[in-house]
């Protein structure tokens, strides 16, 4: 049995920004007629994250594709259990199994995988270094746009990294996996 073409697209964004990174795939994927919705994740604790998105998946009318990047995978795992996703697809992303977290995925980098400039915890969240910003996680983008990504941060909670995951829906619905082997964040498996 087939699943019955999804019509709608949700998009899910990583820790350290927001929803709005999403807009040229929004824009692309509009052109192609496709419905999307963009998740705004308090990136707090994944267990509010996995909420926030299921709030999005709530307000689909028929299937709908779950896409993930880099710590929203973790969150796709979880949410893409709602009744409405029909397929998961996972861009640079962490894709945790049965109580895994993004905390136990990158307790062992892959030898030579570029260390990410995470600053240390303040007040429960965390941060990337504005100096390293660009080079880490906006490499692409032009210096003006990257300065701009670097001082609107979203503070990343240390529950966020430390959430489990209680059922995988990559285990029971179709996935795909885009692999970068030039990301600076969500380095490859060592054998990607």
């Amino acid at each position: 049995m087939t699943s019955p073409a999804a019509s709608n697209v949700v998009l899910v964004h990583g820790g350290f920004v927001d929803g709005s990174g999403w807009q040229g795939v929004y824009d692309l994927l509009r052109q192609d007629g496709y419905q999307v919705s963009i998740v705004q994740n308090p990136t707090v604790s994944l267990a509010g994250d996995v909420e926030a998105t299921r709030v999005v998946l709530d307000r689909q009318t028929g299937p709908t594709v779950l896409v993930a990047h880099s710590y929203g995978g973790a969150v796709i795992t979880e949410a893409g259990n709602h009744p409405q996703v029909t397929a998961l697809v996972y861009i640079a992303a962490f894709v945790p199994d049965q109580g895994e977290s993004v905390n136990t995925l990158i307790a062992n980098p892959p030898p030579g995988a570029p260390t990410p400039p995470i600053l240390p915890p303040a007040d429960g969240f965390l941060f990337l270094d504005r100096d390293k910003f660009q080079e880490a996680f906006a490499g692409d983008l032009p210096d003006a746009q990257a300065a701009f990504m670097a001082d609107a941060q979203v503070p990343w909670g240390v529950d966020a990294l430390s959430g489990a995951i209680n059922e995988p829906a990559w285990r029971a619905k179709p996935s795909w996996y885009l692999i970068s082997t030039e990301d600076r964040m969500v380095p490859p498996p060592p054998n990607g």
